[in-house]
């Protein structure tokens, strides 16, 4: 790298941290949402959290660009470094009062994502990576679980009617038929679960950039797999799963066969 990525991973840590302490603020008081065009919700403390990142970012990296879910794109041709902010993930868990969200941040250098940060306030963890720097969790080494065959595994999904929505509901069938356990409700919670060993396998028929962005590097750093349905580590497939690269080729395989 032309660049060491320690300063940008120490600054997407600090500022997670930050937004998550804003979240927290607003976190089961009772938040009502309103719902965007696509019937998705959003809160006055999704924009608050976005807008304290992106000011953030703005000011250290007033060169960078930023991708963000509540605020779109601020970019111009020719940036090297993008920055992805999801301000909360999970917003139905959130409004809810469950503590299953998260805020995300990712940066991409030059086409691949390098830095990545997940860190869910209300349960105090924290997941950060960047390439060559490992993978951590709350100063921990995070490792994926060393599980041979997804038989014995545990496999973590948002919302099982998700599949059938987006043309999945054959595969989804077929993994909840073979693992030893099903999961719901993860959100990216999920794929923190695979990248400290808690689960063999995270699922999503369907995703967006900013939802993921964080978790290339994160799962990479692990031992892990990220990307999308066909092998591609990338997070622009429409669609993403987590695993460990010992289970990579059976999930890909379950996958092919229909």
């Amino acid at each position: 790298m032309s660049k060491p990525l320690r300063p940008y991973l120490d600054f997407a840590i600090e500022t997670a941290w930050q937004a998550g302490q804003l979240t927290l603020g607003y976190f089961q008081t009772d938040i009502r949402p309103t719902f965007k065009a696509d019937a998705s919700p959003v809160t006055v403390a999704d924009k608050e959290a976005e807008k304290l990142i992106r000011q953030r970012i703005e000011k250290r990296f007033p060169s960078h660009a930023i991708v963000g879910e509540e605020f779109g794109h601020t970019e111009t041709m020719g940036q090297s470094h993008r920055w992805f902010i999801d301000p909360i993930d999970g917003t139905r868990s959130f409004v809810r009062g469950v503590p299953l969200y998260g805020v995300l941040i990712g940066l991409e250098i030059e086409g691949q994502v390098e830095v990545g940060v997940a860190h869910f306030p209300a349960l105090n963890e924290m997941l950060a990576a960047a390439t060559g720097e490992g993978c951590w969790w709350n100063g921990r080494r995070a490792r994926v679980s060393n599980t041979a065959h997804l038989k014995n595994g545990l496999v973590a999904h948002y919302d099982a009617a998700a599949f059938a929505k987006h043309n999945r509901a054959d595969e989804w069938q077929r993994f909840q038929s073979i693992a030893e356990y099903r999961a719901g409700w993860c959100d990216a919670y999920g794929y923190l679960l695979v990248a400290t060993g808690r689960a063999e396998l995270m699922l999503d028929p369907i995703m967006d950039s900013w939802d993921c962005a964080p978790f290339p590097p994160i799962l990479r750093e692990a031992g892990g797999y990220f990307g999308d349905w066909q092998g591609n580590c990338t997070i622009y497939g429409n669609e993403s799963l987590a695993t460990t690269q010992t289970l990579l080729p059976e999930v890909l395989e379950i996958i092919s066969s229909f």
